[in-house]
This record gives C-alpha cells, structure tokens and sequence, in this order.
C-alpha cells in the first residue's frame, strides 16, 4: 500500500537538486564520461584466454574500438593460492588472484594518457572430480577476467572527464 509522506517527498526532492546542483553528470548521459569513450578505444590483440576473457568483457561494455581514438594496453597476471585444507594435507579450495596493469595511449600520438593497476579475487573447490576441479577453475578465471575488466572499465570511465581529446 501506498502513502504519501511529505517528508519523504521533500527528502527525495532535495537531494536531487543537491546532485544538480553539484554539476553531476550521468557515465552514460549526453555528455557523460562513458559516451565519450564508448567505441573508441583499441584493445591488444588476446595471447591468452585470460586476455581473451578480459578484452570479450571490456567490448561488452565499452564496445569494440577500431582504434581512431585510444588504445588500451594491458598486462594480466594470475597467481594461486591454497585456501582451505583438510586434516591430511589435501588442498580443498584454491583462491585465484588476478592483477591488471593498464595504459591508455592517445592512438595518434602514441602519448600514455593514464597509467593505473587494478586486482581482484575468485576462489574455487576442488573436493569434486578432477573434471569438475578443472571446470571450476576454468569458471573462477572467467569470473575474475569479468571483475578485472569491470574495474578497469570504471576506472576509464572515472577518468575519462580528465583525459584530453585524441589527436
């Protein structure tokens, strides 16, 4: 059931003109930072499915770049650790820690623009069979490409307000 409450009108209303008011800018409105990356940034051709997985994200978000624009450059790295084991030494879960450093160059002048880094984490089990070990494992690397190319995403578009227009 609905109700009018004047005090939540009015706590509603006044904080979006407080957002007007500080020049707020929706990432993908008119003007906002994605739009103006959206389609124009190049990526690295994939070595690895990691790099794969990461570029296939990224285009899901950015779109593909043809490289009038910006180009990103990235250096994936993932590393294993033991997470849980048993009573007899048997490593029972593994957490996968991925990092990405990152560089967006003006395409025309090859000028770095922005230089960052960005990491995060998946786990996955291994108390299953060896093919279901492997699929989980396979799955958490697709996760942690999904993460690491959102932060990155978020990143650019963050800064994107800052970055100068491509030659």
């Amino acid at each position: 059931m609905w109700s009018c409450n004047r005090r939540n009108f009015l706590s509603i209303g006044l904080a979006g003109l407080g957002l007007a008011g500080c020049g707020f800018t929706p990432a993908y409105g008119p003007g906002g930072g994605a739009t103006r990356l959206q389609g124009r940034i190049a990526l690295e051709t994939p070595k690895t499915p990691d790099d794969f997985g990461f570029n296939q994200r990224f285009e899901e978000r950015m779109g593909r770049g043809f490289g009038d624009a910006y180009r990103l450059g990235t250096t994936i790295t993932v590393s294993q650790q033991d997470l849980g084991t048993t009573s007899a030494g048997t490593i029972t879960r593994y957490r996968l820690i991925g990092k990405v450093a990152f560089h967006l160059s003006d395409a025309g002048t090859g000028d770095v623009l922005l230089v960052s880094a960005t990491d995060a984490f998946t786990g996955y089990s291994t108390t299953g069979s060896t093919v279901a070990t492997l699929a989980a494992e396979r799955d958490a690397r697709d996760r942690l490409m999904v993460l690491l190319a959102d932060q990155v995403v978020d990143a650019l578009i963050l800064q994107a307000p800052d970055l100068p227009a491509p030659a």
